[in-house]
């Protein structure tokens, strides 16, 4: 993968990439005058992160370009901060001081959620496979700038990890998250963003495993809790329970004392 910035980018924006490239194990490419196809085909790579004034952008030859943006994530976020309901968080049992491990963090729309709930106390840790996405998501949450300032600092608070979940999940003790949460990508997609779409072809199309699921419960001190489609089957597959009075999307939860008893 390549670090480079906008054309004429200062030298702020410039030592912010090649501090992104250091801290990533990437390499840093000067931007010149050249469009982002030909550097990456120059240097025989397919993506290339841009680092902006504001957050990041990640291109790939042949689709559209994501740019770091917190989208609905930053209108949940509000109505979390006007004292709005909201189901994922519901679901959770999330109190402030909680920490929240989500192993699949995508654009980390429910990473950012999860760390306005937690509050300045709290934490969350966004693990993501794909190693393009993952370092969209580290210099978009380390450096975008909202115009709400409780949300700025939930979303400076997120510590971005560049693995596998299964993987991440075996090396942590046990009980060392209240929550462990999974987005996976949906079998069938519902009718997407323009923001979402892209993400399909950076994101981790397999299922979850139910060796995935076992180390969850042994990492979560509180509970696992599973995104989905209403009436999917995955729930009844890995043992979750789901609130089928949901609209579209549904949460499943496992209560992780009830788990480990059983």
């Amino acid at each position: 993968m390549i670090i480079t910035t906008g054309r004429g980018a200062d030298p702020t924006i410039v030592k912010r990439a090649e501090d992104l490239s250091r801290r990533t194990n990437n390499v840093y490419i000067p931007r010149m005058n050249g469009s982002l196809a030909r550097l990456a085909a120059k240097h025989k790579n397919e993506d290339v992160i841009v680092v902006l004034e504001q957050g990041a952008r990640l291109f790939r030859s042949g689709q559209l370009p994501m740019e770091f943006h917190p989208s609905m994530g930053f209108v949940r976020a509000k109505r979390i901060l006007k004292g709005e309901y909201d189901p994922m968080l519901d679901s959770s049992g999330i109190t402030l001081g909680n920490t929240v491990l989500d192993c699949t963090a995508g654009l980390g729309t429910d990473s950012l959620v999860f760390a306005v709930k937690a509050g300045p106390s709290g934490s969350v840790t966004a693990i993501e496979s794909s190693e393009a996405l993952s370092v969209l998501l580290m210099e978009g949450l380390a450096t975008y700038s909202s115009d709400n300032a409780e949300v700025n600092e939930a979303m400076r608070r997120i510590s971005v990890r560049h693995g596998h979940h299964l993987d991440v999940l075996r090396s942590m003790p046990d009980a060392s998250f209240d929550i462990v949460y999974f987005d996976p990508m949906f079998r069938e997609p519902m009718l997407e963003s323009a923001s979402i779409s892209p993400l399909r072809s950076f994101a981790n199309p397999d299922a979850l495993s139910e060796e995935s699921i076992a180390e969850a419960i042994r990492v979560a001190r509180k509970t696992v809790v599973l995104k989905e489609k209403r009436g999917s089957s995955e729930f009844a597959r890995l043992g979750f329970t789901s609130d089928e009075r949901q609209s579209k999307i549904a949460y499943g939860v496992i209560s992780v004392d009830s788990a480990k008893h059983n």
